[in-house]
């Protein structure tokens, strides 16, 4: 197999990765700012649940978290199951697990506010939503930012994952290929691949954290 025809097959599972790794972002960004607030919340009975799931989902193996989303359907339910639901359960398996992890980033973030500004803000007359989307949520963005950019660098490895549900990311594809051909060469591209990734992800990302420090 030449060079080129290994990397035709691997872009496919490329173009996977980069999918996975988009959809996790674009819903457990927002969604970890729900369970956030959940986690935050005056009720007991709320905070307990919304504990209780951040615990299982930072306490437990994300492949473990990817095998039950995609079987349990079938095991739980009598679901039957389809190939094309793989990716899928990879996209739930993902955003659940990761609106955790953002979600505590979140709350550290939060927290760390002093209690002054709110007092401020709510004698101008601003509402408590008003208060913290304008106000509060930026300054704690700012503050979280390098540990958002951890786990979002960790989330470009962790697409690698996918496998266990047979969707065919990149590294299923270079494990196949290797395996086929015996040869060493689908992963070290698969290695560069991953390195390139995560490096205009820190370069992005460092961009952003210089842009909003404001006071240098």
């Amino acid at each position: 197999m030449t060079l080129t025809v290994m990397l035709a097959q691997l872009s496919k599972g490329m173009l996977v990765t980069v999918e996975i790794f988009v959809v996790t972002l674009l819903f457990s960004l927002p969604l970890g700012l729900l369970v956030c607030f959940g986690r935050m919340a005056k009720s007991k009975f709320i905070r307990g649940i919304v504990s209780a799931y951040i615990s299982i989902m930072r306490g437990t193996p994300l492949m473990l978290q990817l095998m039950v989303v995609y079987f349990g359907p079938y095991f739980i339910f009598g679901i039957r199951i389809s190939m094309s639901y793989s990716l899928i359960a990879v996209f739930i398996a993902f955003v659940i697990n990761y609106a955790a992890y953002f979600a505590e980033i979140y709350r550290g973030g939060i927290e760390s506010m002093s209690v002054g500004q709110y007092e401020a803000a709510k004698i101008l007359g601003y509402s408590k939503g008003q208060t913290f989307f304008r106000i509060i949520f930026p300054q704690v963005f700012k503050r979280i930012l390098p540990s958002i950019t951890n786990e979002v660098i960790t989330l470009v490895k962790d697409t690698s994952l996918a496998f266990v549900v047979a969707v065919a990311e990149m590294f299923t594809i270079a494990k196949q290929i290797a395996s086929a051909q015996t040869t060493m060469m689908p992963f070290v591209i698969a290695g560069i691949f991953y390195y390139i990734f995560n490096l205009i992800v820190a370069v992005v990302m460092e961009k952003a954290e210089k842009k909003m420090n404001y006071y240098r």
